[in-house]
């Protein structure tokens, strides 16, 4: 019986002393993703990616016309074409179509590139101004409140407005 007593006992000061520890620690929110597309950087950042895009696009529509076309003469010539002549204009289309779909693919991996090249320092600049608000206000843990990002229910200071004064916008 005595045992159990300071067994109960022991477990009440635990779990008071954890209760404790937790009540201290501060805790705030911000919404990252919001906080990064109003920043004057991602807009210039997402009109450089769409440019870069569109010149992509421009070109592979080139190629693909150009090969319309070569497809077109090769099937109205065709017949007073020898078989070999035919195979070989057959040959060349294929390789037309493979030096297309090479190029979306490469055009695709220097987007994605540049993408991360672009982004990278303006979600740095993002990360550092949400550390040094949280830093100066005393929060010990800032979560990103944003969609998706696993907070179900945000009560915590919304770092948002302060972040934003930081960054100058």
């Amino acid at each position: 019986m005595k045992r159990m007593k300071t067994i109960i006992v022991a477990l009440a000061l635990i779990i008071g002393t954890t209760g404790a520890a937790i009540a201290q620690t501060k805790v705030a929110h911000i919404e990252a993703q919001v906080l990064v597309e109003s920043m004057p950087e991602y807009k210039a950042a997402i009109s450089s990616l769409e440019k870069i895009e569109r010149s992509y696009d421009t070109e592979i529509k080139a190629m693909m016309k150009e090969l319309e076309t070569k497809m077109r003469q090769y099937d109205s010539e065709a017949a007073s074409k020898t078989e070999q002549e035919n195979m070989k204009r057959v040959e060349e289309v294929q390789e037309m179509q493979g030096n297309i779909q090479a190029y979306r693919q490469q055009a695709l991996a220097d987007i994605e590139k540049k993408q991360m090249d672009i982004m990278k320092p303006i979600l740095e600049k993002a990360r550092a101004a949400i550390q040094k608000v949280g830093k100066a206000q005393g929060f010990q843990y800032v979560f990103d409140s944003s969609i998706g990002s696993g907070i179900l229910m945000a009560e915590g200071k919304d770092l948002m407005n302060d972040v934003k004064k930081e960054l100058g916008i």
